[in-house]
């Protein structure tokens, strides 16, 4: 099939070179200009894992990027992958994606064919039926169920398995209100359910459209829940890890996300809890256990700082941190407990030192002032004391790299230090 996406962000681009992998024509459309010459010379514009080969691979041929949303006429189905930023009271920015549908509204004034218009975005309820198919409608001059059809296709994408996770999904998630546009969905599809297990969960517009937000908000509960267990488990001298694990052989619970530790992060789940709160209250609830998961969440990072107190007075002493990114295999900073955790060790007086294998330029903007270095040995170097902050492989083989502290306070946040003898160390919840 021929399918255009708008929006060329880790969403977009992923879907766009994994669509083109699977053997559809594929267009991305998007405002700037630096990502769609990258895509188009086959670099990939976000780091992500097996996203640069398949980039590579299919740019030129049946991947292409374009700045002229006119491309969605030459396609069967327009996926629309754009940003839903948070407002300050917690609900979501739809500029993007209204301005993107009005966009491509326009571009389908002159198609002659029908249309499939799918979001990708993670929308509240409710914002493909009140908001994105009247735009295109209003632009196009066609109304919903002639010229076009909307639908929705909600992402479960992690940063630093995107790749895999489109490749091997749990379950695709088909929200649409017409059999026309449903059937378009499957085409699209149909080579993925090839080669892949999973579940296709159809359904209506509006409750795709919530799945999302529930999915997330269930997963980052959960972490809560099991950092308030780790945080009780820390008072009595409890591992713990050996209680997670016990907990994870129960099928009804799992061990997935039963990690305690400093919290969850990222783009994703910060913004799509505090949507549906938002979302909540504006239809005249309180969601006090999505508040409490939220509380317990933003509390991780001065309990870490906490233990550190107990050990050593920081000010005026250099610290090192180690990991800045939110999670491993990913440079994106959005949401990292790095940000509280290295702002929490400033107010103390400390001199940071700050590591990370790949997400070093993306905090340097947003947290200018302290060092920056080039490896774990030079962060720890001289310092008092070290904060693990992001889970990377390669901090689970320090050992002599401690041995060049001036006082080798180790607190770490992710259980990924090995204890032994030199060594004073804290785990957070453990």
């Amino acid at each position: 099939m021929k399918v255009s996406i708008v929006g060329s962000g880790y969403v977009g681009t992923t879907v766009a070179a994994c669509l083109a992998d699977l053997g559809h024509e594929v267009v991305n459309v998007d405002v700037d200009e630096d990502v769609v010459v990258a895509i188009n010379d086959g670099s990939a514009p976000i780091h992500e894992p097996g996203l640069d080969e398949r980039i590579a691979d299919h740019a030129g041929s049946r991947l292409r990027a374009t700045t002229d949303y006119g491309a969605v006429r030459e396609t069967d189905v327009t996926f629309l992958a754009l940003p839903t930023p948070s407002n300050e009271d917690g609900s979501i920015d739809t500029a993007a994606v209204e301005a993107g549908a009005r966009s491509l509204g326009e571009a389908l004034a002159e198609k002659e064919s029908d249309h499939l218009v799918v979001v990708k975005s993670t929308v509240i309820p409710g914002t493909t039926e009140e908001v994105v198919a009247p735009t295109v409608s209003e632009a196009s001059g066609e109304a919903v169920g002639e010229g076009f059809d909307v639908a929705t296709n909600p992402e479960f994408l992690r940063m630093g398995s995107a790749v895999a996770d489109f490749l091997d999904p749990d379950k695709i998630v088909f929200g649409t209100d017409d059999g026309r546009g449903l059937d378009r969905l499957r085409a699209v599809f149909d080579p993925l359910l090839e080669q892949a297990d999973a579940t296709v969960f159809e359904t209506g517009i509006r409750e795709a459209e919530t799945i999302k937000y529930a999915n997330n908000a269930f997963l980052a509960s959960k972490v809560s829940l099991i950092n308030e267990i780790g945080n009780v488990c820390k008072e009595y001298g409890v591992d713990t890890y050996e209680v997670a694990a016990a907990l994870g052989l129960d099928h009804r619970i799992s061990e997935r996300f039963l990690r305690s530790g400093l919290g969850w992060g990222g783009s994703c789940f910060p913004k799509d809890v505090d949507a549906l709160i938002a979302a909540a209250h504006d239809a005249g609830y309180d969601p006090e256990l999505l508040e409490a998961a939220v509380s317990v969440n933003d509390r991780q990072p001065e309990r870490l700082l906490e233990l550190l107190d107990r050990h050593v007075d920081v000010a005026g002493q250099q610290v090192g941190v180690l990991g800045l990114a939110f999670k491993p295999g990913t440079d994106d900073v959005r949401g990292s407990r790095a940000i509280p955790v290295v702002e929490g060790l400033r107010e103390r007086g400390a001199d940071v030192v700050a590591y990370d294998p790949v997400a070093v330029e993306n905090l340097r903007e947003k947290l200018p002032g302290i060092g920056y270095v080039d490896s774990a040995a030079d962060a720890l170097e001289g310092a008092v004391a070290a904060v693990v902050v992001t889970d990377w492989d390669e901090f689970t083989a320090l050992d002599e790299e401690f041995d060049l502290m001036a006082d080798p306070v180790v607190v770490d946040g992710r259980r990924v230090v090995q204890r032994r003898e030199g060594i004073t160390y804290e785990g957070l919840t453990w």
